[in-house]
């Protein structure tokens, strides 16, 4: 059985993902507690989530560099984006702004990806594994 990934996407969810958990959160704020849960500035679950953000990132840019477009923008953007994720947890006081920065940068690195490798001359939307 052949299944195939496209990591250009499931880049662009995480980062979405990640997005919708910085958001929403504050809002469950009040009921959180009483559930016994505490995600919000959890160390642990932050870090997990960028690491996550970045393993899933790398590989997909790194990917579609190497095998299809051989362009360095992609991995740049990306690499920006995610220097402001990193900053939103050392700089607190400006972490919705590194966020939406670093946000708007890794989706635009996936999605720029995704199209150089879907202009190459190989089939590159679709992953294997």
């Amino acid at each position: 059985m052949n299944i195939k990934i496209n990591f250009d996407a499931m880049g662009i969810a995480t980062s979405v993902a990640c997005a919708i958990h910085c958001a929403l959160l504050p809002l469950l704020i009040s009921s959180l507690p009483i559930l016994g849960i505490n995600i919000i500035h959890n160390l642990v679950f932050e870090w997990g989530m960028i690491g996550l953000a970045f393993i899933v990132g790398f590989y997909s840019l790194f990917h579609g560099y190497v095998k299809h477009h051989r362009l360095t923008a992609p991995l740049l953007i990306f690499a920006a984006g995610f220097i402001f994720l990193v900053l939103k947890q050392v700089v607190p006081q400006f972490e919705y702004l590194f966020l939406s920065l670093a946000v708007v940068l890794i989706i635009t690195a996936h999605f720029y990806n995704y199209r150089l490798c879907h202009l190459s001359k190989c089939s590159s939307t679709n992953h294997q594994h």
